[in-house]
């Protein structure tokens, strides 16, 4: 349950932004810097407050006190005038108000003063405070409230914090520690300026913290947003590239494939002419080459309107062969369509179709169309072309339409008829074929939609319309 949870968390950072994992990361890491930060500012804050209010009240103390005491190297016990002395002292005014408690120790450990006159005399073993004291710290112990000594059991009864604090008495001319005075000063004041002073100290350390983390979030995410727009364009282009080659591809495999059928259907034109000749102008031309050679044209015993009539079948075998070769070239050879609009070359390819069939075709164009290069041109004029042959020899010349559309960068042509229709699969021969081929290779597309209610014929050419 536990490594499907932490699969869990996985999933969820992964699916976050590059932006964001830094705001969580980074927001975790200046946490934990901002505690131990936060935690060493305000210990030194604390120890010093606390040593600074201690030497304060120390040195405020010892002023007074001071002048009080004799010489502690000779004398081993306060006399009853220093006692009282002492007790007016710190009974009385602003010091009477701020101790609550004072002690004056030997280094032996015997108190030689206390408010609590029961202590006085009695020999207890120096505590750590006390042995620093002596050796000329001043040393101070805070919230004395918990204080565990045994001669404090006063304070404790109070309930208050306090402030507890070692001062050494020193000789005047010579400096050495010949006492140490204990006090425990009411530390309400002090209190709340040590909180005050933390509170501020935590403050400030989190305000810079979050000012921290809110500039560097602040960078992270501009940055981020700006990988995102880059990625995202980089994606785009990549993905454009990877259309762009697989549209290259597949002209490349049309391109070839379109070469290998080229070959082909050329090779069927060949055979096709070789046969429309040797069908057609050479019978008639080897017919008259057979009758040149006729007895009538021989035979001087001939009459001569015998010889005249052959001599006419003759011209006539030869004028029918000679139609046959211009018919089979007027099929190869293209008008000069190349400085035609095409408008005009669509207007041609429909006049000479009902011109040679003596059939009607009705021609829609729009208003404007575009202007194309050479190849398209040929193109358009051979697709016109062959498809009202097919309108005339399989729809039987019913319903002869060809329309040119212009529409989102494309021109349509088409070639429509209202006759039986037929199979496309088994009827499209070699000029179907051959205008399939001629289309895809400039990159058209060329369509056959055929069916009991006529048949449609449509290319689609990609153009940039001229204004």
């Amino acid at each position: 349950m536990f490594g499907r949870y932490l699969k869990r968390l996985a999933r969820i950072w992964s699916g976050l932004s590059l932006a964001w994992q830094f705001v969580i990361a980074g927001g975790i890491g200046l946490l934990a810097v901002m505690l131990v930060v936060g935690l060493w500012v305000t210990s030194q804050i604390r120890d010093g407050v606390l040593h600074n209010s201690a030497a304060a009240t120390a040195l405020y103390v010892d002023s007074v006190i001071a002048p009080l005491l004799p010489d502690m190297r000779k004398s081993q016990e306060l006399d009853d005038t220093v006692k009282r002395a002492l007790d007016e002292t710190l009974g009385q005014g602003a010091l009477g108000k701020r101790l609550v408690s004072f002690k004056l120790w030997r280094r032996d450990g015997t108190i030689l003063y206390s408010k609590d006159a029961t202590l006085i005399g009695r020999q207890i073993k120096p505590n750590a405070n006390l042995v620093a004291a002596f050796a000329g710290n001043v040393m101070v112990r805070y919230n004395s409230n918990r204080l565990a000594d045994e001669e404090d059991e006063k304070e404790r009864s109070m309930g208050v914090p306090l402030l507890e604090i070692y001062n050494p008495v020193r000789e005047p001319w010579s400096g050495e520690v010949v006492a140490v005075s204990e006090f425990y000063e009411l530390s309400g004041d002090f209190e709340e300026s040590l909180h005050s002073a933390l509170l501020w100290s935590w403050l400030v350390v989190a305000g810079a913290t979050a000012a921290a983390l809110a500039l560097l979030s602040g960078i992270v995410f501009r940055g981020s947003r700006t990988i995102v727009t880059q990625q995202a364009a980089l994606e785009a282009k990549v993905s454009e590239l990877q259309a762009a080659l697989a549209q290259n591809s597949t002209l490349r495999q049309r391109v070839q494939r379109a070469s290998r059928r080229a070959t082909a259907i050329n090779e069927r034109y060949l055979r096709r002419i070789g046969a429309d000749l040797h069908d057609g102008p050479a019978q008639l031309v080897a017919l008259a080459a057979l009758r040149m050679d006729s007895p009538a044209l021989v035979d001087p015993a001939t009459s001569s309107t015998l010889r005249e009539a052959e001599i006419a079948g003759i011209h006539k075998t030869l004028g029918e062969a000679m139609r046959e070769i211009r018919g089979i070239c007027n099929g190869l050879v293209l008008p000069q369509i190349e400085t035609q609009a095409i408008a005009d070359i669509l207007r041609l390819a429909v006049a000479e179709h009902e011109r040679r069939t003596s059939t009607n075709v009705l021609l829609t164009l729009p208003e404007r169309l575009p202007e194309l290069g050479t190849s398209e041109k040929i193109s358009i004029y051979r697709f016109v072309q062959e498809g009202l042959n097919n309108a005339f020899r399989h729809g039987k010349g019913k319903g002869q339409q060809v329309r040119a559309t212009t529409k989102g960068g494309k021109l349509l042509v088409e070639v429509v008829d209202t006759g039986p229709g037929f199979d496309p699969a088994r009827s499209e021969g070699l000029g179907l074929a051959g205008l399939r081929e001629r289309i895809e290779s400039i990159g058209g597309q060329f369509e056959t939609l055929t069916g009991p209610g006529g048949t449609r014929l449509v290319i689609t050419l990609s153009v940039e319309e001229q204004p």
